[in-house]
């Protein structure tokens, strides 16, 4: 249970870097593969080469910013589809990953890392658990602040209407290219973490991560909504941890550990199937409607009471 939900709470980070190209930037970038397991390579050959842990993880999110420069100049400067642009670059990743690492693993067994000094503060169990929580609600706030800037807002105007935002002198070739690099980096710091705390880097540990990037970005989005930015990060958040202890809850079950990416499939099929269902549809309006209920009153309860001050002071 614990490590299932700081696995989780490691994974949002990588799931905000989905969210951004995924919902945001609609683009289907499947770079992620690569780019994850290049932050955990760049990390664990830096940690055990001596290089203070944060500033490994610092160059994870380079590196993963340099993978997605690589896919958003292939498809803008290069015209190539965005989904061959992505492919692409995964699959170049993965001899450059091997470079990397020397071999095919890196065991980090022995070696100080962020985990170990987090651990070293607060501990273990429940307090780690929120450490990590904390940490994930910095990187979503840190979304929030970025996507409500004016470079944040023309990245969303991007992904809705590129016609439209190009008609106002904005370079969507810019905008793809920076929100690409700032999802991978995200991806890359994620891939960092997450060998940190398993100990160890492998070259196969970003193979069906999108999966799990969308899965989590959809199930967290198909429960608790989309109605604002904020929203929509917290819901990306939640969703990964709540996707990490599906999968918990499934192998405490006994199925075959094998079977985890098929499970994978299955949640991404329900979560996109679901709100098709009637019976959701109308909870979800019966909510929508409270929730316009709610604000409709409080409006009135304010208006109410500044009228009430304004016959006082007269």
């Amino acid at each position: 249970m614990i490590t299932a939900l700081e696995l989780g709470l490691i994974y949002a980070i990588m799931a905000l870097g989905v969210y951004l190209t995924f919902r945001i930037l609609n683009f289907p970038d499947l770079t992620v593969d690569g780019s994850f397991t290049s932050g955990a390579a760049t990390a664990a050959i830096l940690i055990t080469n001596g290089v203070n842990p944060f500033l490994a993880t610092a160059a994870a999110f380079v590196v993963g910013c340099v993978a997605g420069l690589i896919t958003g100049l292939l498809h803008t400067k290069g015209n190539i589809n965005g989904l061959l642009a992505g492919i692409l670059t995964m699959i170049g990743l993965y001899s450059i990953n091997l470079r990397i690492m020397g071999g095919a693993n890196v065991p980090l067994l022995g070696q100080d890392t962020a985990i170990s000094a987090l651990r070293g503060v607060v501990g273990v169990g429940w307090t780690s658990v929120l450490a990590l929580a904390a940490v994930a609600v910095v990187f979503k706030l840190i979304m929030d602040w970025y996507l409500h800037t004016d470079n944040g807002l023309a990245l969303q105007a991007t992904g809705d209407n590129e016609q439209m935002i190009r008609s106002f002198a904005v370079s969507t070739d810019r905008q793809k290219i920076v929100g690409l690099m700032l999802s991978n980096g995200l991806v890359g710091i994620s891939g960092a973490v997450v060998a940190q705390h398993q100990g160890f880097a492998d070259i196969g540990m970003g193979i069906g991560l999108i999966l799990v990037g969308l899965a989590s970005v959809i199930v967290g989005q198909a429960i608790f909504g989309t109605r604002s930015v904020f929203q929509a990060t917290l819901a990306v958040v939640l969703g990964a941890v709540i996707y990490r202890l599906a999968i918990q809850f499934a192998l405490n079950l006994g199925l075959n550990p094998n079977d985890m990416k098929l499970m994978s499939a299955v949640l991404v099929v329900a979560a996109l199937l679901l709100p098709q269902w009637r019976g959701f549809a109308k909870l979800t309006r019966r909510r929508k409607g409270r929730s316009a209920l709610t604000a409709a009153a409080e409006a009135t309860l304010t208006s109410d009471a500044a009228a009430g001050a304004g016959k006082k002071g007269a």
